[in-house]
């Protein structure tokens, strides 16, 4: 399979594509293509000949992701995570979402109050449905850590507790970023057990790949070195995704606690436009800036394309397939950053509409918004 062939398959999964394509069947997939699409996602791979294996001898690859209820909803966790769960599933693997509502407690999201971020987990479930992550036919499950580790605690703890045995503090400590932390930050002890827990979930989940943000990367690398200390065979592949920093100068990361590094998945048209208007974009400059980030990781994956729209004495339309071309005009001064925000703020709100008009529209939905964003965020 050429790389033409393989960049083909990846396009045909846009959102906007239609899902009766028969290029992403997966009885008729070939594995190449299987390995092409499910590479796809990660920013880095270890081990793509491991991958490669997996893919050719397990019909339906088990994938790991989780997240932390504790907060609203930016549109890297929103949109980028359905692109990526649509992406697994069309080649085949089934995608297991932990909700780790324990794990927000112990790192004091929501002021450590369990009712409040069980509200905020099933706020994060309706949003995904309403933009388009694909939850038919039972390949993406939804587990929420209380609950499973609750029923079958028998096999966690022993789990657990041998990681954090294997391990010297100093490792563990290494892996506060997978919290938002840092080794030089006062954690309490709870923080401090998390990582041998989120180590033990990959286990726990029987995951074959753990598909996660690059911020992520130092926890799945201890499950790996641990299933040497065990002499397990069978390593879990760690398929870390690109990480879309905010939207002001020098964020290299949004965050959920300040509005103006982020675009939420149910802000209102106005604030998308004066969020990017604001936004860090300086001409000529395509390393590290955002609005160009969110068109190569965003729009171009949902749209196979971006629309520009501009006068005749700038230049007049133009529609960009690929993101070399766009990056090589911005770069050349060919297109220019207010041409750029409006085509880009357009795309954004025309991705997020289904989400709006779902939080209008369904009343479980609407009063879980409005609960969520009464709540205070804590760091």
């Amino acid at each position: 399979m050429d790389n033409k062939e393989a960049s083909e398959a990846i396009d045909a999964l846009s959102l906007t594509a239609s899902s009766s394509n028969p290029s992403i069947s997966t009885s008729q997939m070939r594995l190449e293509e299987k390995f092409k699409i499910v590479r796809s996602i990660g920013e880095e791979c270890i081990q793509e000949d491991e991958l490669m294996n997996l893919l050719a001898k397990k019909p339906q690859p088990v994938c790991y992701d989780g997240f932390e209820p504790s907060g609203r909803m930016h549109i890297a966790q929103g949109v980028l995570k359905a692109l990526n769960v649509n992406k697994l599933t069309s080649a085949g693997c089934k995608v297991k979402i932990w909700i780790a509502d324990w794990f927000a407690q112990l790192n004091n999201k929501m002021g450590g109050d369990l009712k409040k971020i069980e509200v905020v987990g099933q706020y994060l479930i309706e949003i995904w449905k309403a933009v388009g992550m694909n939850l038919e036919g039972g390949q993406v499950e939804f587990l929420w850590s209380s609950k499973e580790i609750n029923s079958r605690a028998h096999e966690y703890w022993p789990l657990v507790m041998d990681i954090a045995r294997r391990n010297k503090l100093p490792r563990i400590l290494r892996c506060c970023q997978i919290m938002g932390r840092s080794e030089q930050d006062e954690l309490t002890a709870a923080q401090i057990f998390y990582p041998c827990m989120q180590c033990a979930d990959i286990f726990f989940l029987k995951a074959d790949i753990c598909q996660l943000g690059m911020d992520q990367r130092k926890v799945n690398v201890l499950a790996r070195e641990y299933c040497d200390d065990i002499k397990r065979k069978n390593k879990p592949i760690i398929l870390s995704h690109h990480m879309l920093p905010g939207l002001q100068e020098g964020q290299e990361k949004m965050s959920k606690s300040d509005p103006s590094s982020s675009i939420y998945m149910e802000d209102e048209e106005a604030e998308v436009n004066l969020k990017i208007k604001k936004a860090f974009c300086p001409p000529k400059v395509v390393e590290k800036n955002p609005c160009l980030e969110y068109i190569k990781y965003i729009v171009l994956p949902w749209f196979n394309e971006f629309k520009l729209e501009r006068s005749a004495e700038n230049g007049g339309d133009k529609t960009y397939k690929n993101f070399e071309e766009l990056a090589a005009d911005y770069e050349s001064g060919n297109l220019h950053p207010a041409d750029l925000k409006p085509a880009l703020s357009k795309a954004i709100n025309k991705i997020l509409q289904p989400v709006r008009d779902h939080f209008k529209n369904d009343q479980k939905a609407k009063d879980l918004m409005k609960r969520v964003k009464s709540f205070k965020v804590t760091r």
